[in-house]
């Protein structure tokens, strides 16, 4: 079984190459983030745009790189959503018109589960059940996992995600974007405490997030005075302490209340070295595992999503159906709702 996986569901181009037996064979992705850079944001139609010139380029480089023959290819998987629109029509078009003429499944997977199954592809991988912390610029949930398609959520971000306030708060202190690393790289010359920002919904009793008013707040203590280097260093640093604060106490509590023992932290924010530090510590003390994906793949990639598909395709259920000419995307999708569809 050899699976092609697309991922273009915002600003990564990603394709990948899994095969049952002999696992990842090979991936490589493509950051808008240059692109993107002049603008402080993603440009959706911009983003688009670049996915059409690069998807072709880095499969048919990928097939060569790895040896594989496209009439090898037993499915090709590709993000359905959630995601920009324009984006993941681009991935479904190709997807679907590579299939078709192969012969072969197309298969549309949802982002979020591939995401909180990309710990799988590291040694050594968590046994189901967990608890999963998906944190990225555009989603902050808590996710109990049972198997491939057994998502119970527990609890999510009320207004904006982790990634996105990460984001927000660093353009408000003037950084480039990505504003989340630079803002992660800004806060290890910084002190936390220095300046004191609320940690939202940390005592709510839910495992529920809020970090829309963190960004009033971080905006409020700008306009009071003017900052010098180290002000901005050490606000940079608060702001990524109750980001993590929060994150952790949430994560390790849903661990608790599940009576599990597996903690898996996936999405973009997971690659924080602070948020690492603190779950770390804090799940030595309790005698929780924690897993994560490896550094590369904590990023939008094509790797997650054709690991994903294959995790499916070994599932006893009905093969899914060749490609046909008609298909669609899923901008807005439910991680519990994606079993119904696959």
């Amino acid at each position: 079984m050899l699976v092609l996986g697309i991922e273009t569901s915002c600003d990564e181009t990603g394709v990948a190459l899994y095969d049952g037996r002999r696992g990842l064979l090979g991936h490589a992705v493509h950051s808008q983030a240059r692109l993107h850079a002049a603008y402080g944001g993603v440009v959706p139609e911009l983003a688009s745009r670049d996915h059409i010139r690069r998807l072709l380029p880095l499969t048919r480089g990928l097939l060569d790189q790895t040896g594989c023959a496209p009439d090898a290819l037993s499915a090709v998987a590709y993000a359905e959503g959630p995601g920009l629109a324009g984006a993941l029509l681009v991935g479904a078009s190709v997807a679907h018109g590579l299939a078709y003429a192969l012969g072969v499944p197309a298969m549309g997977l949802h982002h979020l589960e591939a995401h909180l199954l990309s710990p799988l592809l590291s040694s050594p991988a968590p046994a189901f059940p967990f608890v999963a912390l998906l944190v990225s610029g555009g989603h902050t949930q808590l996710m109990r996992v049972g198997g491939v398609g057994d998502y119970v959520l527990l609890g999510e971000t009320l207004d904006d995600a982790a990634g996105e306030a990460f984001d927000k708060c660093a353009k408000l202190l003037g950084l480039d974007y990505p504003g989340g690393p630079a803002l992660a790289q800004l806060a290890q010359r910084g002190v936390p405490g220095r300046f004191r920002l609320p940690r939202p919904m940390l005592a709510s009793g839910t495992l529920d997030f809020s970090f829309s008013g963190l960004k009033t707040a971080v905006l409020t203590t700008i306009r009071e005075r003017p900052l010098d280097d180290a002000d901005k260093a050490n606000l940079a640093a608060e702001v990524e302490a109750a980001i993590v604060e929060v994150l952790a106490a949430k994560a390790l509590a849903a661990v608790r209340q599940e009576g599990l023992a597996r903690l898996v932290v996936a999405g973009g924010v997971g690659a924080n070295l602070t948020l690492r530090a603190r779950l770390g510590e804090g799940a030595r003390r309790q005698g929780i595992a924690v897993f994560y994906p490896e550094l590369e793949f904590c990023t939008d990639n094509g790797a997650m999503i054709a690991f994903a598909a294959a995790m499916r395709l070994e599932r006893p259920l009905p093969v899914a159906p060749h490609a046909s000419l008609g298909f669609t995307v899923r901008p807005r999708w439910n991680l519990e709702e994606a079993d119904a569809t696959n």
